[in-house]
């Protein structure tokens, strides 16, 4: 749901050697210079998978931060552009019956047979990082069927409204796909964008907002 008419968030997902590779990402920026930003890691992403066989999530990210610091000639200056975005990858693989997922600043929530659990992603943009850490953490993760996954941007938990005009919060998401989880997929969006109108009620849109749910 973007806050403009174009978005700065994007979704993306490519099938390759029955893997199939699914993003949530949040550009900097929302609107038109988001929008760029969003085609531009499409681009990357298309380019990327396309000339590997099977990369891994993590060497995934890994290369996309090189494409886009390269791109934007991003080399640690003050008076840089520190453009770049924050994203979810998750691959699926038909072959093992595993997940791989890694984050930059965005977290995967997995729910197998009722109990929750959260994979947070590594504290670094898909930019220029001025930290220690380099490299992206990769999770495998055995899935079965009917396990049901979640990947996101922040812009649902960034908006304010309800009674005290205050953030959703990442919290309350949890509780939200924690009573929902289990229902039909289609049924599950119904519920979220009602949800998100419900809370925004006359406040405006702060952000732009993606949701993607995966049932194995």
């Amino acid at each position: 749901k973007p806050r403009d008419i174009v978005s700065g968030d994007f979704y993306w997902m490519m099938k390759k050697n029955n893997r199939l590779y699914v993003v949530a990402a949040d550009c900097t920026g929302h609107g038109v210079p988001g929008a760029f930003m969003s085609l531009l890691g499409m681009s990357f992403l298309d380019e990327i998978i396309d000339k590997e066989s099977a990369p891994r999530a993590d060497h995934v990210l890994s290369e996309l931060r090189l494409h886009v610091t390269e791109s934007l000639k991003q080399v640690g200056g003050d008076d840089e552009a520190k453009d770049g975005m924050d994203m979810s990858l998750l691959v699926v693989d038909f072959n093992s019956s595993r997940i791989e997922f890694s984050g930059a600043y965005n977290p995967l929530f997995i729910f197998q047979e009722g109990e929750f659990k959260e994979y947070k992603a590594d504290r670094m943009p898909i930019g220029i990082y001025y930290g220690e850490k380099k490299v992206f953490t990769n999770y495998e993760i055995n899935v079965k069927k009917g396990d049901t996954i979640y990947i996101f941007s922040d812009g649902l938990a960034d908006q304010f409204g309800g009674p005290d005009g205050v953030k959703y919060k990442i919290s309350n998401l949890k509780n939200l796909l924690s009573a929902i989880h289990s229902k039909p997929m289609t049924e599950q969006r119904v519920i979220i964008e009602n949800e998100f109108a419900n809370w925004k009620g006359s406040f405006e849109q702060v952000d732009d907002i993606t949701v993607i749910g995966v049932r194995i």
